[in-house]
């Protein structure tokens, strides 16, 4: 497995969907990745792998999933292990990628990213799980923040200090979802910018950028929406703080025509550029 060096820089991705499956070899986009949702592409044979081989002769490729449940006390699931590290040999993936969550408790599948506690046991916990699952697939893997609804009474310290944590444990990286703070800091009422300062930058792979659906008093992370920005301005500070990252943009409903992706996604290269150089020239005078 790698030291807790990172992985190199892929530059500006996309989340790779079957509505443009077409356009992208039709078009070959100035995309720099491609990212794949891991469970989309694990059932043997069919169009999404005829598209996905083709993709990956093309553009780098990550794998990014939902199923490996590290939050749950369930042991992991060896044999869905068995089928992501197939497909990251098939797809030359360049890291692989899922959530600090668990996703169901006896077996029973939840469908959903639900929260941990954060507390010393829960660190313990999901540190040896995710060491567990870094030994057999042979890499470091990369742990997301999900977006919350709810806390625990027990959590005895904040988010950010347990994803730090449990990374340093388990010698794995983070996967800072942008959007994700925005969503998860206006529900619980903290200063995103204070999790963005408790993250070291020496873990930060990636980052996602995504749109969030807006109620009276709480948003919901639902990635059906264009950008807001308030996550654009947020993705700056990240920016200041982590350097060149990579980034990439998801989109999982309300899935518009590829050159509308590629406007946000030309959206993200500007803001790296322009905050790339007022840092520099703040640091000049």
């Amino acid at each position: 497995m790698n030291s807790n060096n990172k992985y190199p820089s892929l530059g500006f991705g996309l989340g790779l969907r079957k509505e443009h499956y077409n356009a992208i070899l039709d078009t070959k986009p100035a995309v720099d990745w491609f990212e794949i949702l891991t469970e989309n592409y694990l059932v043997p044979g069919g169009k999404p792998l005829y598209f996905l081989d083709q993709i990956c002769e093309r553009y780098p490729v990550v794998m990014h999933g939902v199923s490996m449940s590290l939050g749950s006390y369930d042991p992991l699931d060896m044999d869905y292990l068995k089928q992501v590290k197939e497909l990251a040999k098939r797809t030359n993936a360049k890291w692989i990628s899922d959530h600090m969550c668990f996703t169901g408790v006896d077996g029973i599948n939840a469908h959903d990213l639900l929260p941990l506690p954060y507390t010393d046991e829960a660190i313990q916990h999901v540190s040896q799980k995710i060491a567990q699952a870094q030994d057999y697939l042979g890499m470091q893997i990369l742990v997301e923040n999900a977006s919350t609804y709810i806390t625990y009474k027990q959590s005895a310290m904040t988010e950010w200090d347990f994803t730090t944590a449990v990374a340093e444990e388990s010698n794995s990286l983070v996967l800072l979802d942008i959007n994700n703070i925005f969503v998860s800091a206006y529900n619980h009422g903290f200063d995103p910018l204070d999790y963005l300062d408790g993250i070291p930058a020496d873990r930060v792979q990636q980052h996602h950028l995504a749109g969030h659906s807006q109620y009276d008093g709480y948003i919901i992370d639902t990635h059906d929406h264009d950008i807001v920005q308030g996550v654009w301005g947020l993705y700056a500070e990240a920016i200041k703080r982590y350097g060149q990252v990579s980034v990439m943009i998801e989109r999982d409903d309300n899935i518009p025509e590829l050159p509308a992706m590629m406007s946000e996604l030309q959206m993200a290269r500007d803001i790296f550029a322009e905050t790339t150089q007022q840092t520099t020239e703040v640091q000049h005078v």
